[in-house]
């Protein structure tokens, strides 16, 4: 909220959130209908842990570090599509099925859209507006929402000591596993690349976008897991892996987009 009332709803920021949002979902559903996806990805833990980055702890300090203060907007939205994704559809996707129908729970989809950082934050800012309390307030929420920025690598860390310190094989990986995680760091930023050449994005906003889509699994994905029973060592062990291999990705991803993409 602090970081959208300081640089404000536009344009730039409604592309990327969407662009985040709509490519998320449409690989989900390309996903399970295409056989040999569904069988490689069987499950809704390793189809969000695949797509879902960690966009707020990581990719919105990545992008503070490495680009331009300009393309702020476009990492912003592209983190408030993929957040409201994860919270929409995520405890949809992993809750239990009633026992009485097959039909979707609607009242679920509901409190998860009204519970979503995101969408609260989005209420928040809108409110701001509609009082006029938008410069006033983003003035006082831009020095707190950098400092949980900074910090915010913290929360990632202890989440890896608390996933290192349980009894379990954290680098035994089997196939699965193994795609999830190629799909998180290297298929899913590339697809993101093909779609703003598609789009004509200039370097900066390419850049913002597919350094989001590079980052590793987010948290929300093994929070989400443990809180519905589903898949919660696959998503513990998708999170800490994806973690420790983006110290490597995003160097080489960004090297790539500077020697690449910017001839382009």
């Amino acid at each position: 909220m602090g970081l959208l009332l300081k640089e404000g709803i536009d344009i730039n920021l409604i592309k990327s959130a969407f662009l985040a949002f709509s490519v998320i979902g449409f690989l989900i559903t390309l996903i399970n209908i295409i056989p040999i996806f569904k069988k490689r990805l069987a499950n809704y833990t390793l189809q969000l842990a695949g797509l879902i980055g960690n966009t707020s702890f990581l990719g919105i300090p990545i992008a503070l570090a490495l680009l331009p203060s300009t393309t702020i907007n476009f990492t912003i939205g592209f983190d408030l599509g993929t957040t409201l994704f994860a919270w929409i559809f995520g405890p949809f996707f992993l809750q239990k099925k009633s026992k009485s129908n097959n039909l979707p729970n609607i009242k679920g989809l509901l409190n998860a859209l009204i519970n979503s950082p995101a969408s609260r934050g989005i209420i928040g800012v809108l409110l701001a507006y509609l009082f006029q309390i938008n410069e006033i307030l983003g003035n006082y929420l831009w020095i707190p929402a950098r400092i949980v920025i900074a910090l915010a690598i913290i929360i990632v860390g202890t989440r890896l000591g608390i996933i290192t310190n349980r009894n379990e094989r954290i680098l035994e990986l089997n196939e699965e596993i193994k795609f999830s995680i190629l799909l998180k760091l290297f298929i899913f930023p590339f697809i993101i690349f093909l779609i703003c050449k598609f789009l004509n994005f200039n370097f900066y906003q390419s850049s913002a976008v597919i350094l989001q889509a590079a980052t590793p699994t987010a948290i929300s994905t093994i929070l989400m897991a443990e809180a519905y029973g589903v898949k919660q060592k696959i998503a513990s062990k998708i999170l800490f892996t994806t973690t420790l291999t983006s110290i490597i990705t995003i160097p080489i991803l960004k090297m790539f987009m500077n020697l690449f993409i910017k001839q382009l």
